[in-house]
């Protein structure tokens, strides 16, 4: 039996009748990614949400958030939060208490279980650096994820991060990714083959790298996606490309792939004979 994660990140959603760098309405874009839930042929077991959730980390903005989110109840989906640079922990906290998987410690890490029992297990990891826009992984976290996974050798595991730890050759997006930690990551990933996949956001976009052993990839917006621009001097700008979010399906060890599935009303589906 298969397990399947939906992965939606970098939605920004701001207050309502607010825009987004004075010009983009975010929420009917998340509006729209919910409503493509329910009809995937496969039905999620989970959704993990990898950061920037909203674009100033206020509590209007988590309430809205909430309310955007709040169709996905009805589907007995579990929704696991993760913040990106664009958070702010303690309200994402006091906002969404009911999520007690978020704790109250330095930083939102937690190890959930997804799907059946004994299968696929969820590690989230925080990269966020408060009021930068760059990612860190200290000392501190990099040691909480050496023992996470020392006692999880037995699992299937996929890492769930905000900022990837490969460079991705946007070069304005490299500049704010994460600064510190990625060697002492891919060390601790390399020494753990059951590490199935790292996820990430921040990107605005699908890429995938290998990375510590593993594949590591970043997922597009519901919303903007970041200008597929690969030249040193490119300038930091967004596009209202078409919008999606991955669907991630594990069928036993080293059985993990994902699909990137797009947000809208397209004709079809007709069959290949006529």
């Amino acid at each position: 039996m298969s397990t399947f994660l939906a992965q939606i990140t970098d939605m920004h959603i701001r207050e309502p009748g607010r825009l987004a760098y004075g010009r983009l309405d975010t929420a009917p874009y998340l509006r729209a990614a919910v409503r493509a839930l329910p009809g995937l042929r496969q039905r999620p077991h989970a959704l993990v949400l990898t950061g920037d959730l909203v674009d100033k980390g206020s509590a209007t903005e988590y309430a809205h958030l909430a309310e955007l989110l709040a169709p996905v109840a009805a589907l007995s989906l579990p929704v696991f939060l993760m913040p990106g640079n664009h958070d702010d922990r303690d309200q994402l906290r006091r906002s969404f208490p009911e999520h007690r998987y978020l704790g109250n410690g330095e930083f939102v890490q937690y190890v959930v279980d997804i799907g059946p029992p004994g299968g696929l297990c969820l590690v989230a990891l925080d990269t966020v650096q408060a009021g930068a826009s760059a990612g860190r992984l200290c000392a501190k976290r990099l040691q909480w994820l050496r023992d996470t996974l020392a006692g999880l050798r037995a699992r299937a595991v996929v890492v769930a991060m905000h900022h990837p730890p490969f460079e991705t050759l946007i070069g304005h997006m490299d500049a704010i990714g994460l600064v510190e930690g990625a060697d002492e990551l891919a060390e601790i990933l390399a020494a753990h083959r059951n590490v199935e996949r790292v996820i990430c956001g921040h990107l605005h976009r699908t890429i995938v790298a290998g990375f510590g052993g593993t594949v590591a990839s970043t997922a597009p917006s519901p919303a903007h996606q970041v200008c597929l621009d690969l030249a040193p001097d490119a300038a930091s700008a967004w596009t209202l490309e078409p919008p999606g979010f991955h669907v991630h399906a594990w069928s036993g060890p080293g059985r993990f792939v994902t699909h990137v599935a797009a947000i809208g009303e397209f004709d079809g589906p007709h069959g290949f004979t006529g």
